[in-house]
Parts: structure tokens; C-alpha cells; sequence
């Protein structure tokens, strides 16, 4: 069930199943929302308890936030553990969300005992990158008529229903459940500034999943495991940015792998000062 929770200067809307399992947080990405996770959480909720939310800015959550920066949205993730008691959590992000989840295994090492980022990396590109995100957003056609039609705009099977399950009825059709000038500056930040430091800090278990048909360069990813030497790399095939989407029974095979495996055994964590501290990256094309 979903609940409003006041966290800092935002509400954010949380689903969490409760129960005493493992934990696992998920984080969607850019435009995205909480219930894209669906059927990750029924492949988990027998026994773990799934935490998702929408992002500031995003769905059920505050809108219009004031501060739509990397920092607020790590305080997010924490504020929201702390007001439900979590600690020790699996961390899972998809795109812009694993961006995010990087950031917070660096900075909070007590809260993430393993890391998972799904078709994401560590951010950069530029302004121009920004720029063309923003011009695919405003060229949806809104308002869609019905559901049907945002399905098909959105290229239909799950990925179309998935996003067309985010949008808002009004009574002139559906509309995005975001501002694009709110999502152009939460992700100005990202393409602003490549995390390789931020990397280089993160000792827990880690795993990248990509897709096949994904957006993440194979350069990065590459670069991404001689930072976090330990960290393993999984690629679905047949997927493309939405993995866990277009790919879900194989998607939840491989997380339930990795988190359900002794840490031992999921790859860390790493030996001290294995990263390349002073070492840079590929800088990222658009995605």
C-alpha cells in the first residue's frame, strides 16, 4: 500500500510491504514512477520486504519541489529509511534512480549492505545531453486520449503500459504526473558531474545490469568495474533501458541471485585501496 511521507522539505509517496525479510529499495528513473516496480516486488515480497517511491518531482510526490538536487535526493533515500527503520538494505536504481544509489552507497555505507545499478552509470555528457532529454519530453503528445493510445505511443508490451500506467487522468485526457522544466533541472546536475569519485568510495557487493539493446556505453561499464574491481556485470539479453521491463522474469532471476548469495560470493566487499583514486572515465553519450 502506498503512504505520503513528510521527509524534509518534500511528501513522498512509499509503498513498502512490510513484513521481516531482507530489505530491498527500489529507485525508478528519470519520468518514471514507483509502480513500475510492480512485478519486481511480487518476484520478492515472499519473503523480503520492498520499499519503492516516488522520486521527488515525480507521481504522487511533491511536484514542484524547490530543491530537485543529487544531495536532496540522497536525503530522500535516507530520510526515508530512517522514518521506516531500515538499515543494511539492498539498493536497487534504474537509470537516473542508480544514480542516485551510487551516491548513497558512497556517502551512507551503513544503510547499503549491496548495491544494484541497472542500466545506469555515473552520469556526464553536458548541457546538450540535458537539452535533448528535455526535447524528447516535451515532444510526448499530451494530453494522450486514452490508455490505449499512450500504450502504443510508448511503443507498446510492458514498457508502454508501464509508463502509460504513470500517467494522470484529467478530464481531457491523460497527462504526465511531472513538469518537464522540474525534471530538465534534476537532471542538469547529473549530466553536470561524472561520479567516478563517488565510485571509487563504494566497498559494498555491487552488480551492474545492462541490456543488450541498452544505452549505457560498454566503455563505461568497463571502466565502472576496474574502478570496483569486485563489482560483477550481468547483461540481459533482448533488453534494451528498461530491463526490468522487458525482461522481467529474467531480471528478478538475476537480482534474486545476487542478493540472496553469501556477500562472499556476490563480489565484495573489495580490498582497500583497489580503485583508481585519482583515475577518470569515458564521458557518457546520450542516454
Amino acid at each position: 500500500m502506498y503512504q505520503v511521507m513528510t521527509v524534509g522539505d518534500v511528501e513522498l509517496s512509499v509503498h513498502d510491504t512490510g513484513g521481516g525479510g531482507p530489505v530491498v529499495v527500489l529507485l525508478h528513473g528519470l519520468a518514471g514512477h514507483a509502480e513500475e516496480w510492480a512485478g519486481t516486488r511480487r518476484g520478492l515480497h515472499t519473503d523480503h520486504r520492498v520499499v519503492a517511491f516516488d522520486q521527488r518531482g515525480h507521481g504522487g510526490s511533491s511536484r514542484r519541489p524547490a530543491d530537485v538536487s543529487r544531495a536532496a535526493h540522497v536525503r530522500d533515500v535516507v530520510g526515508i529509511a530512517d522514518r521506516l527503520g531500515l538499515s543494511r538494505v539492498t539498493l536497487v536504481g534504474q537509470s537516473m534512480g542508480g544514480h542516485t544509489a551510487l551516491l548513497v552507497a558512497a556517502q551512507h555505507p551503513e544503510l547499503v549492505e549491496r548495491l544494484v545499478l541497472v542500466e545506469s552509470g555515473v552520469g556526464g555528457g553536458g548541457a546538450q545531453l540535458t537539452a535533448d532529454v528535455a526535447a524528447m519530453l516535451e515532444r510526448w503528445p499530451v494530453p494522450f486520449r486514452d490508455h490505449p493510445a499512450a500504450v502504443r505511443w510508448f511503443g507498446g508490451g510492458p514498457v508502454g503500459h508501464a509508463w502509460a500506467d504513470g500517467l494522470e487522468a484529467r478530464p481531457d485526457g491523460l497527462w504526465p504526473r511531472f513538469d518537464v522544466d522540474v525534471l530538465v533541472r534534476t537532471l542538469s546536475e547529473v549530466h553536470d558531474h561524472q561520479a567516478w569519485a563517488e565510485l571509487d568510495r563504494v566497498e559494498q557487493p555491487t552488480l551492474l545490469v545492462s541490456g543488450t539493446n541498452g544505452l549505457i556505453p560498454s566503455a563505461e561499464i568497463d571502466q565502472m568495474l576496474r574502478i570496483h574491481p569486485t563489482a560483477r556485470h550481468v547483461r540481459i539479453p533482448g533488453a534494451g533501458h528498461d530491463v526490468h521491463l522487458e525482461a522481467e522474469d529474467s531480471w528478478i532471476r538475476v537480482l534474486r541471485t545476487f542478493i540472496e548469495e553469501p556477500a562472499s560470493r556476490a563480489g565484495g566487499p573489495r580490498p582497500t585501496g583497489s580503485g583508481r583514486r585519482r583515475g577518470g572515465g569515458p564521458t557518457s553519450p546520450p542516454r
